[in-house]
Formats: structure tokens, sequence, C-alpha cells
């Protein structure tokens, strides 16, 4: 059969286009543009953002929509009643942190949970010291105070607004294929409380990926919020202050703890109402001229700076991308500054918390030290400027950690939101009728005695999550931020240094090949640890991996795109929004 010319033009440029795509080197392609920029899981969650953009909004309020939006489409990983840290920084302004984090009720003490019983899905030789699921394990909601503090002060939008899109995909969704895979994995455990059962598997058993899910509890709630507002009389702050008291004072408030007292939780109504989020300082550090800002000492955020002043005494660039020197030397560092974490961080508001040194250059200078390069250390190696406390207590079980998303967002302002929300991950207690979900990071707790995480009431756990905002010459250069449990500021550092130090754009930033290292103490319910383990991504050489093995790390090759983490990531320079999602877990990112 003789083809026609015109016939051969079509696929002859559609292999060039690709061919030329595959010679720029990311999967995904980068998203860029000059005014505006919203990243997150799904894309329902990017259109609520840019929903409230399009209507006048800046980006706290997109980012409270995108939140808002997650906590129904990515209810697998976050939900309304878990807890967010979330970096703000105004055009013009200093960065500010909040902290929507909540706290452990007045009956989680130390005495209660040595002495409890196994739970239903547990047995006594194989029980974490603090449950990691279920209404035991539950801490206040802080993510939803957290969203209304940051609209209240930073946004200009009305509650009804941002609230919107999340209100129409509660009434009705197509069900992604993560969401249905959680559901169907855990629906064992969800059958164990009734309002689960009725919530995730409708009909008694698991929606089908891409059907239309229905989650009418939930909207019911979130219009009964939205009604307190319209209302309310007086002004927008007195509109959106009676809304988060609704739902912690009111009767929502009053029935989630009321939920939990009957059925065995620790939160009581008196917790509700009497928890409340909070602004706090970023804690800051520098690194080859660029400010690095994170949530304090109450996350896992300073590990990061701790790293990078370690990392700061070497010629990385040298080294080169991921050559087994480099591996070696950035993973080293970072077992230090993990060792740090486990040891020293929790709420300053209740522990003295050693910030000063451990943020500190010459800190860095003395850990740099304790760096062998011809040897991967298989110890636990905290500073000893403090006395050492016997380490958690834990299980022979891998700790479960359901996880957490992502938003950020960039307005035309030149305004910046970047958070990190999580908590009420599947399976999830639903309290009632609400549809609210209950958190359970009761678990990152411990019970040692005289640690600065040890639990007690009113202490917030000391959490994974940790946006990233990064300064250059005092204005923001790049927000970032990713789910992956322990796993987030390990990714995010390397893409970080895949843009400071080896000029990587942001999408190739995120899809480099990395490592993940668990030489560090879980922060879930078995606080396992394993000294020496290198996830190693298997787009890294395998004659890497090998050098790597030489020097003592217990090598473990895993896919090729299997890193537990997915960064996205928002450039801004020289006027143009430079968008980056990594393609591990489907991060969406949209810019014009």
């Amino acid at each position: 059969m003789k083809l026609h010319k015109r016939s051969l033009v079509v696929p002859v440029l559609l292999a060039c286009a690709l061919a030329l795509w595959a010679q720029q080197g990311t999967m995904f392609p980068p998203v860029r543009g000059t005014r505006e920029m919203v990243a997150a899981a799904n894309n329902f969650e990017v259109e609520a953002g840019f929903r409230l953009l399009t209507q006048g909004g800046n980006a706290v309020d997109a980012g409270v929509a995108g939140v808002l939006a997650a906590a129904v489409t990515e209810q697998a990983r976050i939900g309304l009643g878990g807890e967010m840290p979330l970096i703000i920084q105004m055009n013009g302004k200093p960065p500010i942190v909040i902290s929507g984090v909540g706290t452990a009720p007045e009956k989680a003490t130390v005495q209660y949970y040595q002495t409890r019983q196994p739970e239903q899905w547990e047995t006594m030789n194989d029980m974490p010291p603090i449950p990691g699921q279920g209404l035991k394990a539950a801490i206040l909601p802080g993510l939803f105070d957290g969203l209304l503090l940051a609209l209240r002060k930073y946004g200009t939008k009305s509650f009804a607004d941002v609230v919107a899109p999340a209100i129409e995909y509660a009434d009705a969704f197509p069900i992604g294929e993560e969401f249905v895979s959680f559901i169907s994995r855990n629906q064992r455990v969800l059958k164990l409380w009734p309002a689960s059962a009725e919530f995730f598997l409708p009909g008694g058993t698991p929606p089908k990926r891409g059907e239309i899910f229905r989650q009418p509890t939930l909207a019911k709630t979130l219009r009964e919020l939205a009604a307190v507002e319209k209302k309310t009389r007086g002004n927008r702050d007195k509109k959106l202050k009676a809304v988060r008291d609704h739902f912690y004072k009111g009767t929502l408030g009053q029935r989630i703890g009321e939920y939990s007292e009957a059925n065995g939780g620790l939160i009581t109504k008196k917790d509700m109402a009497g928890f409340a989020a909070e602004e706090d300082k970023p804690v800051c550090g520098t690194f080859r001229g660029y400010e690095i800002c994170k949530p304090g000492f109450w996350t896992q955020g300073p590990v990061m700076v701790q790293a990078l002043n370690i990392l700061e005494g070497y010629d990385l660039k040298k080294m080169g991308h991921n050559s087994p020197e480099y591996l070696h030397t950035v993973v080293e560092a970072t077992k230090l500054a993990f060792a740090d974490r486990d040891r020293y961080y929790g709420d300053p508001k209740f522990s003295k918390i050693p910030s000063e040194t451990l943020l500190s250059k010459e800190y860095a200078a003395q850990r740099r030290q304790q760096i062998d390069a011809a040897k991967a250390s298989m110890d636990h190696r905290p500073g000893t400027f403090a006395p050492p406390l016997p380490a958690p207590s834990n299980t022979t079980s891998p700790s479960q950690a359901q996880d957490t998303t992502c938003v950020n967002v960039v307005d035309r302002q030149g305004n910046v939101f970047s958070a990190t929300p999580s908590g009420a991950w599947l399976p999830s207690v639903i309290a009632g009728e609400t549809g609210v979900p209950y958190s359970t990071r009761l678990q990152s707790f411990v019970l040692t005695a005289g640690h600065a995480n040890q639990i007690g009431p009113g202490k917030r756990p000391r959490v994974t999550l940790s946006p990233t905002l990064v300064l250059k010459d005092g204005k923001p250069y790049f927000a970032m931020s990713t789910p992956g449990g322990d796993n987030q500021d390990q990714a995010m550092l390397q893409a970080l240094l895949n843009i400071i130090e080896f000029g990587m754009g942001p999408q190739e930033a995120v899809e480099a090949p990395r490592f993940q290292t668990e030489h560090f103490y879980s922060s879930f319910a078995n606080h396992e640890f394993t000294p020496g383990k290198l996830n190693l991504e298997s787009r890294i050489p395998r004659a890497t991996m090998q050098a790597l093995e030489q020097l003592g790390h217990r090598v473990q090759p895993s896919g090729d795109w299997s890193n537990a983490s997915a960064p996205t990531v928002i450039r801004i320079a020289n006027g143009v929004l430079d968008g980056g999602a990594d393609p591990r877990r489907l991060r969406f990112i949209f810019g014009r």
C-alpha cells in the first residue's frame, strides 16, 4: 500500500517533539508563569486555589481554599481534624509561621499509656507505647483553627468564599486511585467504627476508582460553618472568629468532644473549647548567601538548617551530583541532624530547647568533624552537650504512617503561602454525624522521662511536617513542601541542593534520583531505629551503590521513582514563576 506523503507528517513531527522533550531531561514539563501559581496534590486542590485567585483573592485565600479541598478529596492522607504548620510571607513583610498543630488532651498522660490495654487490632506482645490509630491516638484538631487564623489575619475573602470549592467536592467528586486503594486496604479496621464504615464504605463496599464519591455529613458540616458566618453580625474579623468558635466551642465542637468521650477517646468538650492555634516566628539559617526559613522545634523543620550548616563546609559541586562522595557526605550530615532531632526537639512551650547551640555555625563545625569520609556511622549520635536519655521503647513491627500533603501558592502581589497539611489520614475515626475525622498524631510523642517530646496534656507533638521558604536578599526565592513523614526534610534538602548548588530548575530538582536514610528513630508509633539503612532509587548507578556499600552503608536498592516524598516547588526569579511538581506521587501545579 502506498502512503501519501502528508500522512507521514504528523508521526514525524510527534517523534521530533518527543525526542526534543526527552533531551530536556524531565518526566513532567516545567510549569512557568509571570503572575500566580498554585501547587498541590490533585487537580481539585489546584482548581480551588486558582478559583480564589481569579476571584481577586490573595495567596492566603487560595492556600486556605486548596487545603480545605484537600481535606475532602485527599482524605486518604489529610482530613479536617488534622494538623498543619504554615509559612506565610506577605510582600514586603518578614515571614511568619502559623502552628495549626493540635495538642494532647488533658487525659493524655504518661501514666495512662504505660498502663493501657491493647486495642482491638493489637496484641500484648506487639503494641506500641501509644496506639498508631483510633481515638486513643487522637490529638485536638489543629488544622481548622490554623486555616482560620491565617485567613483572618492575612487573607481577604470570606469563609464562604474559600470553602465553596470544598463543599462542591464534598457533594460529589470522582474519587482517585490512591484514595480508593487506602479505603480498600483499611476496610477491616474502618468497620470497627460504624461512622467510619458508613462514611468510607457506602453500601458496605469500597468505592471504585473514578466513581462519584459523596460525603454528605462533611458537606453538611462545611455548610453549617458557612451559615454561622452569614448569620453573625459585625465585621469580617468577628464573622471569622464566630466560624472558628463554632468548630471548637459551639455545638460542632461539643459533638466532636462528645463522640470521643462516648467511644473511649481522650478528647473532651473541655479540651475542644480550650484549644487555639497560634502565630510563631520561623527558625531561619543561612546557606551560600540564601536564608532558609522553617517552622520551629515543635516540628522537624530545623533539621534542614542543621544539615545545611554542616554541609556548608564542603565543596559539594566539586564532588559531583549524586557521586559516591557527595551522597556519603549528605547522608552522614543528615544522620547527625536527625540524631539531634530525636534527642532535643519538642514543644518549646514545655521544654527548654538548646536552639542557639543546635543552629550555630560553631556547633555545625564540631559536627562536621564527626563525619568520616571513609566510613558510614552505625551509631545514633546526638550532640553530647546534655545528659543522654534512654532510647524510646519500641516494638519490632514497622510504624505505619499514612502521610501528608502539601499546598504552595504565590500570587501576583508576591505573597507566598507554603503549608504541609496532614493528619486524620486513613484509617480514621469519623466523629459521628459531623463527618470530621480525628487525627492520630499522639503516636509521635514518646514516654521517655525527661525528653522534650514526652507526652503531656496541652503539648504539641513534635511533628514531621515541614514547609520551607528560601529567601534571597530578603525576598522569597522559592517555596517548597512535601508529604513523606520522616523523609520530608531529607527529600527537600536534596531538592534544595539541586537548585542552589547544581543550578537545576525546580522540575529537574524534584525529579532527580534521591536517597532516603532510615538512620533515626521513627516519628510514628513504634519509633524503630534502623542503623545504616539507606534506600537508593535505582536510577542511581549500580557502581555508585557498590561504592556506598564499601563505605559501610546498608544499601537497599528501590524502584526508579520509589522515594516516599513528592515535593512541589515554586521559584520566583526575574519576574518568572518557575514550578516543579514531583511525579512520584503525581503532584499537580498550574501557573499563568
